[in-house]
């Protein structure tokens, strides 16, 4: 190729980036401009009731449409004390199988539902770089929990999704943990937006306003959702909008994830097939799904998987009892033992 022709075609490239780039600038700009003043009170929930809808056991699905500012979410209410009910964090495994700058493999949330046997998915941490391509290299920047394995490190600023072994939720600040012997799942994002069932002072100064994907607790009870934005339906909501959301389903804590073009929420139907709930923005285009780098799924144990369950338990219970019988009957063994030969020391004195 002649230089002089190289030269033009490289310029004309690199002009067409740098031409993408400033048309996806302008269309989050013009989004901001036009949209709705942010809201720091529930009165634009006022004519919103929750309407939930059972998906299968100890799981359910709502979708919700707000006309001031015009919103459009979906939302999943999880009983997590529910036995059928496992919480699945994405993925296992480190790029390389070890920690390489915190690198995970990018993923769809459909597809991770899908590979996973989820009845749901929602996107989690935020990473870099961003594309829609599955299967590359993601730097995620936060802490990731997968079944007691730690696969991605925690950030000394951000907060994260914890569930303990022994059941319960909590947002934590990820810098508080020096080990993780207690934690079964950890799902990272961004900051906590409610705390005791008030928005954290910090929400209440961040005006932009952008899809969302968050998630609530209150109790055993675990909310995800997920807010559109960048199109005409809906415009995306602040941080503090949707806190207060989480808040009228019943949460008294939040966090908030990854958002923007990576909110998704996908839910399999009833016939076994995947589908996204939501109309994720990727790059400007209106339904094209972000690879992303985790995922909070939720999966419906099978009934053998819960008689297996079951049996195990019942086998640690028993093991536990027999521990005890053991120790007690050493206990008991010891004690006549010692009164035995208490009794031949005082005959002897007796002699």
């Amino acid at each position: 190729m002649d230089h002089k022709v190289f030269y033009t075609w490289f310029f004309g490239f690199c002009m067409f980036k740098i031409l993408k780039k400033i048309q996806y600038a302008a269309f989050i700009l013009i989004f901001s401009a036009c949209a709705t003043p942010f809201s720091s009170s529930d009165s634009f929930l006022s004519d919103f009731t929750p309407n939930w809808e059972p998906v299968d056991a100890g799981v359910d699905v709502l979708y919700g449409a707000i006309s001031k500012p015009k919103l459009r979410f979906w939302a999943l209410r999880i009983d997590t004390a529910n036995p059928s009910v496992e919480i699945v964090i994405s993925p296992k495994q480190a790029i390389d199988g070890a920690f390489v700058n915190n690198a995970l493999p990018s993923v769809h949330v459909s597809s991770f539902v899908k590979q996973t046997g989820c009845l749901a998915g929602i996107n989690t941490a935020p990473f870099s770089p961003v594309s829609a391509n599955e299967g590359e290299k993601r730097t995620v920047f936060g802490l990731t929990v997968s079944d007691g394995t730690v696969v991605s490190r925690a950030s000394s600023v951000y907060d994260a999704l914890v569930f303990y072994k022994d059941g319960s939720m909590a947002i934590e600040e990820q810098s508080k943990f020096e080990d993780f012997d207690t934690v079964k799942n950890a799902a990272g994002g961004f900051y906590a937006i409610m705390k005791n069932g008030e928005l954290t002072p910090r929400v209440l100064s961040q005006q932009a306003r952008h899809p969302r994907s968050a998630a609530g607790i209150a109790d055993k009870i675990l909310y995800l959702l997920v807010i559109d934005g960048r199109q005409s339906a809906s415009e995306g909501a602040t941080e503090a909008e949707t806190a207060l959301i989480l808040q009228k389903f019943g949460a008294t804590q939040a966090i908030n994830f990854d958002g923007g073009g990576s909110s998704t929420l996908a839910l399999r139907d009833e016939n076994g097939s995947v589908a996204v709930l939501n109309a994720p923005v990727h790059r400007v285009i209106k339904g094209k799904e972000r690879a992303v780098a985790t995922c909070l799924g939720v999966r419906i144990r099978t009934v053998e998987e819960l008689d297996n369950s079951e049996n195990e338990e019942e086998a640690e219970n028993f093991e536990e009892e027999s521990e005890e019988t053991e120790t007690s009957e050493e206990s008991n063994n010891l004690e006549n033992s010692e009164n035995s030969e208490n009794a031949e020391t005082e005959e002897t004195k007796s002699r």
